[in-house]
């Protein structure tokens, strides 16, 4: 179904192909919205459903009316559709009561499928709070360098980028420990993500120690305060 608000110009706006999401895909509060417009991931990461369920082939939803000046996509990897470029700009160019809306990828995005001119998109479309997971292993820094780099030429700077570290997995401590050290050499933001959705401070060890854990946060916590205030507030 596309909606016929849609249908005036569908080269520069998404093609859509089922309906709205629905439940904690499809909400909104007084100050925020959350949607959900496609679904779908190739990567097959044996932690998250997504590819699994909803195979490699993109599925797109409607887009439902904004309602809010803030909207937080629910999407799971909106960066690697073909129709990604589209649908952010589209995104930006709706207003409610004539302001602009501010979004955000909740679930971040996909370093692999990163160039220049999706980082510009973002950067254009007003997307703020990017994040960039590198869940796996230590290899692929230079990738990740890259698609930091896209991010600063497209105008974000070091305070507005966060990298996930998915931990308590497979990856070891020491590796997420060398992640985290060349997040420092890059001057941006950590947030440590525990495996099987599990939150701090209810956190049972997994693949790795609590002592090991405990030990990660402390760190995180204390990296990510450096490159906010660039000095530690802790320090009388």
């Amino acid at each position: 179904m596309i909606q016929a608000r849609l249908k005036e110009d569908l080269q520069s706006k998404p093609s859509l192909s089922k309906p709205y999401a629905k439940g904690s895909y499809n909400k909104r509060n007084l100050k925020e919205q959350w949607i959900r417009i496609s679904e779908g991931c190739p990567n097959r990461c044996e932690f998250c459903r997504e590819s699994y369920e909803n195979g490699t082939k993109p599925i797109y939803l409607d887009i439902p009316i904004l309602t809010r000046n803030y909207v937080k996509l629910m999407d799971m990897n909106l960066i690697y559709k073909p129709e990604a470029i589209n649908i952010l700009n589209y995104l930006g160019s709706q207003k409610v009561n004539n302001k602009v809306i501010y979004f955000e990828l909740v679930c971040g995005i996909d370093y692999r499928f990163m160039n220049y001119e999706k980082a510009k998109a973002l950067k254009d479309n007003r997307f703020k709070n990017i994040r960039l997971a590198w869940d796996y292993n230590i290899r692929e820094q230079k990738k990740i360098k890259t698609c930091i780099k896209e991010l600063f030429k497209a105008g974000y700077s070091k305070r507005e980028l966060t990298v996930f570290i998915i931990c308590n997995w497979k990856i070891s401590y020491n590796d997420c420990l060398f992640k985290l050290d060349l997040c420092k050499v890059w001057g941006v933001k950590v947030a440590d993500c525990y495996f099987d959705n599990q939150i701090s401070p209810n956190i049972k060890p997994i693949h790795w120690s609590i002592e090991q854990i405990k030990s990660f946060r402390r760190k995180v916590r204390k990296h990510n305060q450096l490159v906010g205030f660039g000095i530690d507030p802790e320090l009388k």
